[in-house]
């Protein structure tokens, strides 16, 4: 007889991730429900690249590194970071299984099905869409009501059910409002763009806007357009937003100063869909709720610009089974799960500051600083490191990395600067032998 039982609400990455981490223990009985009908309801969103201390720790501690490493791209490492003029402040090559850079790309749908393949299908229950959680812990669904559970665990995302019985707080409106677009089959529909994504990551911004282009395994593009329009402005839009060529015409209005390599992904786009984007505040918390918690989105949701959010849940996952495997080995599992709970929300709700102030950094710094990226770029790149690679950078080696950095950029400039100049020059000298030529003709 199992002496816990478990409700997850949700399927996605976390959730199946804790399923798959707790479902080989007899101890523990699981369920989880997921209010899409079926795996194929919905097709999950783009690339993610996995880090070796949240994601890639999970996998491995759920006996999935193998099985992982068949879809994990690394390839997809390649990155560039620039400005709307494609001045590319990072230009990072893509790389094999030997000289990765750690962070591998994986496409969401490959994630997922890694890991629903790994977890038994009688402990998923489709189509169970959630209305609330009482105070009793009585889960009521469309189809009628659970109970019975020792710990509720809401894995169900930013507009969490689960989130409403243990907090009024909601996720607040970022600033930003994206489209997501696909390039199907981009080598052959659209060569320029797949040769500047070079099969991995291209970021571009500029005057508080984005637009990103990241490959997808089956050779798409996905492809985002971010702009900082008010939380209202559908109210007001001067445009059909059901209109694809009405909505291209108005972002390619709207970044009309950028280079014509960048609105190429904007121009090949297809099927654009709204993304206005949200965010729980930095160090937001809750209140201890006997018999329920949170993990990923629903506890700590985030803007994408840190590339941070699956990861942790992740993490979250695999924490909140070793808290659960511990309290199922005490002689009363009943009683013991509650503190190891408490002592698992403590350690999120620090992991969960410390990612969210990074991602707030990376959110103020790209979109709401002026002269970004070139402003900003020698500290993007320290922080983006240091939140990585902190070990490795003790308080002896930081100052040379950092000074190292800074002349880098500085040298960069320069050369960046004597390119324009020399342009400059040659425009105006083929100006002037061109002007001479008209005299001569005439």
């Amino acid at each position: 007889m199992p002496s816990l039982k478990i409700a997850i609400i949700g399927a996605g990455p976390v959730g199946l991730s804790l399923a798959r981490l707790l479902a080989s223990n007899p101890a523990i009985e699981i369920i989880i429900f997921e209010s899409d009908k079926s795996p194929e309801a919905r097709v999950p969103g783009g690339p993610l690249d996995l880090h070796p201390a949240t994601g890639i720790s999970a996998l491995k501690e759920a006996g999935l590194y193998g099985e992982f490493l068949k879809y994990a791209r690394f390839d997809g490492e390649a990155l560039i970071i620039c400005d709307k003029k494609l001045t590319k402040y990072v230009n990072l090559p893509g790389g094999d299984a030997h000289s990765s850079r750690g962070r591998p790309e994986i496409d969401r749908t490959a994630l997922r099905n890694i890991l629903l393949s790994s977890v038994p299908p009688h402990l998923i229950r489709w189509g169970c869409r959630l209305r609330f959680i009482d105070e009793n812990r009585r889960l009521i669904f469309d189809h009628g009501i659970e109970s019975g559970y020792d710990l509720v665990v809401g894995a169900e995302g930013a507009w969490s059910k689960i989130r409403k019985l243990i907090s009024d707080q909601m996720p607040n409106y970022a600033g930003l409002t994206g489209y997501h677009w696909k390039i199907p089959d981009a080598k052959n529909l659209a060569p320029g763009c797949y040769k500047l994504v070079n099969r991995g990551s291209v970021f571009s911004y500029s005057d508080g806007r984005a637009i990103m282009g990241q490959q997808l395994g089956d050779g798409s593009l996905n492809v985002y357009t971010y702009t900082p329009w008010s939380v209202d402005w559908k109210e007001d839009a001067p445009f059909d937003l059901h209109d694809t060529e009405a909505i291209r015409n108005a972002l390619l209005e709207e970044f009309h100063e950028w280079d014509p390599e960048l609105l190429s992904l904007i121009r090949h786009g297809q099927d654009p869909n709204l993304r206005p984007l949200y965010m729980l505040p930095v160090g937001w918390s809750w209140e201890n709720c006997p018999g329920v918690t949170l993990v990923g989105d629903a506890a700590h949701v985030m803007t994408p610009f840190a590339g941070e959010g699956v990861n942790l849940g992740m993490q979250d996952a695999l924490m909140l089974s070793r808290a659960i495997l511990k309290a199922s080995k005490s002689p009363t599992p009943e009683t013991s799960l509650p503190a190891e709970i408490k002592t698992f929300e403590k350690d999120l709700f620090m992991r969960a500051e410390e990612t969210a102030n990074f991602t707030n950094d990376m959110l103020t710094w790209l979109f709401f600083t002026d002269g970004s990226p070139s402003s900003i770029i020698e500290k993007l790149v320290l922080r983006m490191t240091t939140f990585h690679e902190g070990g490795i950078l003790s308080s002896l080696t930081y100052p040379f990395f950092a000074i190292s950095v800074y002349v880098y950029f500085a040298i960069f400039r320069l050369w960046y600067s004597s390119i324009v100049i020399a342009s400059a020059i040659l425009r105006f000298c083929d100006c002037q032998l061109t002007s001479c030529r008209v005299q001569e003709s005439a």
